[in-house]
């Protein structure tokens, strides 16, 4: 396998390893509608974070960071909310 496709395959699987960690948030919203927890911290630091590297990487034209980032952004904010309801 060349280089390109080296890299190409690393940045596939790390966006997906992202977006899946990211959905890990729908647990945790989960457990806010049901009243079993009101954590509201750890996705508002991660909805800031992915905030920062989704604009970080468009500016940088890195589609892998990109891509990988957006998901948490509207996951953290919709479990954020939660927290809330």
């Amino acid at each position: 396998m060349n280089r390109e496709k080296t890299i190409n395959l690393l940045g596939f699987l790390g966006t997906c390893l992202a977006i899946a960690m990211f959905v890990s948030l729908l647990e945790i919203a989960r457990d806010n509608f049901r009243g079993e927890s009101h954590i509201f911290i750890q996705p508002t630091v991660t909805t800031i974070n992915c905030v920062i590297w989704s604009v970080y990487a468009y500016l940088k034209k890195e589609k892998f960071v990109f891509w990988a980032n957006l998901p948490g952004v509207f996951l953290g904010i919709f479990t954020v909310i939660t927290a809330f309801i």
